[in-house]
């Protein structure tokens, strides 16, 4: 009997039958990316490549989510997973359409590959909008959620997520092919392997995909270190390389001299797939005896091994879903819940929420107002419509709604023929005309993203500064000169500083989706409070930062930052609502597993949402310098309602790594729990004007 073809067996036997099929040369095939058919044996053809960041991508019409940080705001797992699902369902729907149709190319196929769980550590590096910020522990919750909604607990994977760049991948992006992260065993440990721990340990993640850079010499994409951790953390599912990373290895990084050696040194790693042309060198390396047909065979069967548990060659749950499950009015429900839950509220005096039956007239000014780019970050998926922070005002807005560009984006001027600052004049006029601007500026992703991507040749897709363009500022200054009652909404993936403290109101709305209009006109006349958290710190300027290639995470992030510096605008954890959630009282248990929290809270202003956090102070020389997040928990109380909530909080949460990369607990030091809705610094206190219960733990 064809074992390969009973469903009795496991997807390992079946894997394993099937690849014994195979010639050596036919196993050297399905190692590329885009696999061939094997007609004698029924395999089809498949192509590896597919993306699903924040909605299915890159293959015709989906449900567009918030990028990935405006995801990480909403500080939800719920939400998260509630949005992976809704990608996997839409990207198993459309692989069952395309296959009915022949149709195997790129993007069209089950293998996900995504979350990026990289550490955004730099406020410069311009990919770390695809990132959940720049801690490890809600990067780990959210990845996992992510993981879980995508792969779903039916009996086969409803689609394969894949958690990238393995490992210790940050920018710059100019030099990501030859650079050599260098990372000690204590960052390793506290920062950039948390992540990727979790998502393979707790979520199943099904793929790995490697990151272009080497780390500490080894490329990450053929690294023995790298390939022991994953085997270590006992992963069975499939290793990927990053795009053209291998031919990386003797082109740039100058570990090996020709490809048949590169594809040599990435098998014998662990590198089962090769998205690139390398490995059309892997039969020629077998040739060579540089590799062996076991060492083929192995990574044949990961890959078939996938294949199998997606069900491709068998009936499976999904077979009904269809293009009627793409892009449904629930799943672009759940896409502007995203949108309001991903904009974070930096600064209020009062004028929001807007009450519309005291304004007759809003003007509505700025390059991002109208700016499809501003609501979808990259790696995007394309929407059949899109609703811009114009439309979304114009819609919830009964009275009259001016509108000016303002400015360029990034250029000195809209006409080509016209003089500099050519729409300032019209912006002005609007802004006298108006009882409020709405002022919508930032970047999009042409001037943060890949290296590559269109328009990126800016700053190689790297920030070089935490300012806006030149022609921006202009406009910001113009417009708020004129002392109007003015909201900024602010479009970008990450720390921006509007230098000017004159608007009465300051909204980060990330890349808010192809709901964000919407989601931004509910926050601004009110329909919902504003619950959103910055996943990362939001800085004044790179002056005195660390080098952009030092990867040492001294003087990075919130859990390193030398406060006393000065040189952070928003913190971490940060974001004013128009709810007034509270915590009121906490009761602590211990035992060997957990610390058990009951934690009460109360509104006392209108209905809303918020996040709770908890974060640890150890006295442990070897603990983080400030504080680190512990737990977290989205919590939504109507007016005048109080509610506790029970959090279990691992007592792994509360380690501490030594120089050696070696995690304990530390039972001799003082260890603090702060239960609040923001971190326990100085700066979070005075802006949110709130102190978090502090209590003593004894472990």
């Amino acid at each position: 009997m064809d074992i390969y073809k009973d469903k009795t067996k496991s997807p390992e036997e079946r894997a394993k039958d099937l690849v014994s099929r195979l010639t050596v040369w036919e196993k050297c095939e399905q190692l590329k990316f885009g696999a061939p058919a094997v007609e004698r044996l029924g395999i089809p053809a498949y192509n590896w490549w597919c993306e699903g960041l924040h909605g299915t991508a890159r293959a015709g019409v989906a449900t567009m989510f918030p990028q990935a940080i405006g995801v990480a705001a909403s500080f939800d797992e719920e939400l998260v997973g509630e949005i992976s699902e809704v990608i996997s369902v839409e990207t198993r729907a459309k692989y069952n359409e395309y296959s009915k149709q022949g149709d195997r190319d790129i993007y069209k196929g089950l293998t996900l590959w995504s979350p990026n769980i990289n550490i955004f550590r730099d406020p410069r590096w311009g990919r770390g909008h695809e990132t959940y910020g720049e801690d490890p522990y809600l990067t780990s919750r959210l990845g996992c959620a992510f993981v879980k909604g995508i792969q779903g607990d039916g009996e086969y994977l409803r689609a394969a997520a894949c958690a990238k760049h393995f490992a210790v991948h940050s920018g710059p992006e100019e030099l990501r092919h030859e650079f050599n992260a260098v990372a000690d065993p204590k960052d390793l440990e506290e920062t950039y392997l948390p992540a990727f721990e979790a998502l393979v340990k707790e979520a199943d993640v099904e793929g790995v995909m490697g990151a272009y850079n080497r780390t500490n010499g080894e490329p990450c994409c053929g690294s023995e270190y790298l390939h022991s951790l994953l085997e270590e953390w006992g992963f069975d599912g499939y290793f990927t390389s990053d795009c053209w990373a291998l031919q990386d290895f003797h082109q740039h990084h100058h570990v090996t001299e020709t490809y048949e050696e590169s594809a040599a040194l990435a098998l014998k790693n662990g590198c089962d797939v090769n998205c690139g042309n390398t490995y059309i060198h892997l039969y020629k390396a077998y040739q060579d005896g540089l590799v062996t047909e076991d060492e083929i065979t192995a990574a044949c069967e990961h890959l078939f091994r996938t294949r199998f548990r997606l069900g491709m060659f068998d009936e499976t749950e999904y077979d009904s879903l269809g293009y009627m499950d793409v892009e449904t009015p629930e799943h672009l429900a759940v896409s502007r819940r995203a949108g309001e839950s991903a904009c974070v509220l930096l600064k209020n005096d009062g004028i929001l929420p807007l009450d519309a039956s005291k304004i007759n007239t809003i003007g509505v000014i700025g390059p991002n107002a109208q700016n499809i780019g501003a609501l979808r970050g990259n790696y995007y998926g394309t929407a059949s419509r899109y609703e811009t922070i114009l439309m979304g005002i114009q819609d919830a807005f009964p009275g009259r709604v001016l509108f000016s560009e303002g400015s360029h984006i990034i250029k000195d001027r809209c006409e080509v023929l016209a003089f500099p600052d050519d729409r300032i004049a019209e912006a002005k006029a609007i802004a006298e005309h108006s009882d409020v601007v709405v002022l919508c500026v930032g970047l999009d992703e042409t001037l943060e993203g890949e290296e590559g991507d269109a328009g990126n040749a800016y700053a190689s897709g790297d920030k070089k500064d935490l300012l806006l363009p030149k022609s921006q500022r202009h406009l910001v200054h113009a417009v708020l000169s004129l002392g109007k009652p003015t909201v900024v909404i602010m479009a970008s993936g990450s720390s921006l500083n509007l230098e000017d403290d004159r608007p009465n109101a300051l909204l980060q709305a990330f890349y808010p989706g192809s709901e964000g209009g919407k989601a931004v006109a509910d926050i601004l006349f009110g329909k919902v409070s504003p619950s959103g958290k910055l996943p990362v710190t939001f800085y004044k300027s790179i002056d005195g930062m660390p080098e952009f290639t030092d990867y040492s995470m001294r003087n990075r992030t919130y859990r390193y930052e030398d406060l006393s510096r000065d040189n952070v605008l928003y913190p971490f954890g940060y974001g004013l609502t128009y709810s007034d959630i509270k915590v009121t009282d906490v009761k602590t248990t211990v035992d060997a597993e957990a610390v058990h929290a009951e934690v009460t809270l109360t509104n006392s202003s209108v209905s809303g949402s918020d996040a709770l956090q908890v974060y640890f102070k150890s006295s442990s020389p070897d603990a983080v310098k400030n504080h680190a997040l512990c737990a977290f928990r989205k919590v939504t109380l109507a007016e005048g309602e109080t509610k506790t909530v029970t959090l279990d909080i691992p007592i792994k949460n509360l380690t501490v790594v030594d120089d050696d990369g070696k995690r304990y607990l530390d039972k001799d030091a003082e260890t603090t729990l702060y239960f609040g809705t923001s971190q326990p610094d100085d700066l979070s206190q005075k802006l949110t004007g709130k102190t978090p219960i502090a209590v003593k733990i004894s472990l």
